[in-house]
């Protein structure tokens, strides 16, 4: 049952899939972590596949950039491929003066200018929030490997270039880093009773200039894939 996005076949895809926002990181994660692996999506290069780890089916999944490539992604996989939970695993700039390149993000919740939202027609402002279950794991995780990261809100944003300097305000009320997926995962989760949760690493310091490479972004994030496969291990039993 292809989508206009997705050409698997309902089951192709775990209940659990990991979604980072480069496709040639989804095919670094298989190809390292996954036995049993095969390709079940290229359409618009957005590469996914299915595989096992550690005795479990899982999943991984390119997203794309941004909250509309992101919604759209995880919208077809939760409502039409009955997958239960999904786990971002991608990278975020740092807001936080607490944090450095490489420093890991469990986000709480997820702070957003877009309108995503918008289309609940709620009476109020909605709090996108990630699932406990799976946070919870994922911190667990952490802690098992002796992996210091950081819990807390992320700012979902659907400018990469601002031209204002607003991370200083998010900053004031205590955000951890910027990235730009998170809020329309939480938001899609929500309303399709399923769950979702971003682990961020921090790819760049927006006040100070520092920044990873492309290549570096692609394959050297290993202590976010691995705790998202751990979490991804424990949502599953």
């Amino acid at each position: 049952m292809a989508t206009p996005h997705i050409q698997a076949e309902k089951g192709d895809f775990a209940q659990t899939v990991l979604m980072p926002g480069d496709p040639l990181r989804a095919k670094f994660i298989a190809e390292t972590y996954l036995e049993k692996v095969r390709q079940v999506n290229a359409v618009r290069g957005m590469l996914g596949y299915t595989g096992v780890y550690q005795g479990q089916p899982v999943s991984v999944m390119a997203s794309g950039m941004g909250m509309p490539s992101m919604g759209i992604y995880s919208y077809e996989l939760f409502r039409f491929y009955d997958v239960e939970n999904i786990i971002r695993i991608g990278t975020a700039g740092a807001v936080s003066e607490q944090l450095s390149i490489g420093d890991v993000v469990l986000a709480m919740s997820a702070a957003t200018n877009s309108n995503y939202a918008a289309q609940y027609r709620l009476p109020g402002t909605p709090a996108p929030t990630a699932d406990f279950s799976l946070l919870q794991a994922a911190h667990q995780a952490a802690l098992e490997r002796q992996e210091k990261v950081y819990v807390g809100s992320v700012f979902s944003s659907d400018t990469f270039y601002d031209d204002a300097d607003s991370l200083r305000d998010w900053q004031k009320i205590g955000v951890l880093a910027v990235e730009m997926e998170c809020a329309a995962l939480y938001l899609n989760a929500a309303r399709l009773g399923k769950k979702a949760l971003a682990i961020c690493t921090i790819s760049d310091c927006p006040f100070t200039g520092e920044s990873s490479s492309s290549a570096e972004r692609q394959t050297s994030f290993r202590r976010m894939m691995e705790i998202g496969l751990q979490t991804a291990v424990t949502a599953q039993k």
